[in-house]
């Protein structure tokens, strides 16, 4: 057995599916299924119960599965310990961003580190925030960009980009566009557009209409913020956006805090191992990146 078999193993393990560990290994799907079968041909034994849509591991899969990750995980640390003397980083770095995040201090930083650090390949996945962060806690993705309510998860490092209250921004004519003060139950009448389950800023909506009792009618959604702006100048619904978002549409919206939902939307970098160097070295190019975001501007 090589280590690339045991890459692919522990791909299909993770993914419970042959085509999304194919993506994620950058290879196709008959390589990996040929890579595995050779796998357990050597072993004496089926790794995976095929017979439904889900992959499984078998009894002989999960013995092996921890040998297999503390193998690859071996293998890398060689590598590293390689790399630490000689000021060389190699390997692999998997960034995920939240679906809709355009922010080009992300991206300047990932053109940075690979300026600094071309021996490391770099994967970006875009997923909604609660994905993400699963994919951070269980090592499948190294540092992601995700939006969050109030706070990130105690076990996770992070450094926050932003953290800003929740808006409703109307188009002109709208019976909210004059008031002085909006609250959630005045939103309530209207139908909203907001972004997805799963991401931040939803989930700081959703909770505050939970903690009130209130239902709102959620007419459309939509992963990037400035289609659910778009949405709104049309007259389809109330935005539901960040102050930070809402800005960039000025021209055509009008934007009021929210009054009483006083929990932030948080947009924030995670990561779980900040002793991996490639890992220590993106943070580092992305506090660097993100030292200078502009703050929005204050909102009625």
């Amino acid at each position: 057995m090589d280590l690339r078999q045991l890459e692919y193993f522990v791909a299909v393990a993770e993914e419970r599916n042959f085509t999304r560990a194919a993506e994620r290994v950058h290879i196709s799907q008959s390589g990996v299924s040929a890579q595995i079968r050779r796998l357990e041909q050597e072993l004496g034994a089926e790794l995976f119960d095929r017979s439904a849509r889900t992959v499984t591991l078998t009894a002989a899969g999960n013995a092996a599965l921890d040998h297999a990750r503390a193998a690859l995980a071996a293998a890398g640390a060689v590598g590293q310990a390689v790399g630490e003397v000689t000021g060389l980083i190699r390997g692999r770095l998997t960034v995920g961003m939240v679906i809709g995040c355009t922010l080009t201090p992300l991206f300047d930083a990932l053109a940075a580190f690979h300026a600094a650090h071309p021996g490391v390949e770099i994967s970006l996945l875009e997923d909604a925030s609660d994905r993400l962060l699963e994919g951070v806690r269980d090592g499948s993705v190294d540092v992601a960009l995700i939006g969050a309510a109030n706070a990130v998860p105690e076990e996770l490092d992070a450094l926050t980009v932003i953290s800003e209250r929740l808006t409703a921004a109307v188009p002109a004519g709208h019976p909210l566009e004059k008031r002085r003060r909006v609250t959630l139950g005045d939103l309530m009448p209207y139908p909203i557009v907001c972004m997805p389950v799963g991401t931040g800023l939803r989930a700081v909506f959703d909770q505050a209409c939970a903690a009130q009792n209130l239902r709102p009618t959620i007419a459309l959604q939509a992963s990037a913020a400035d289609a659910v702006a778009d949405l709104a100048a049309r007259g389809l619904g109330v935005a539901v956006l960040s102050d930070s978002m809402a800005e960039r549409h000025g021209d055509r919206l009008t934007a009021h805090a929210i009054d009483d939902v006083r929990t932030p939307a948080l947009l924030a970098l995670v990561w779980k191992n900040p002793h991996h160097p490639p890992v220590r070295e993106l943070v580092r190019h992305c506090r660097t990146a993100f030292a200078g975001f502009p703050a929005p501007r204050r909102l009625r």
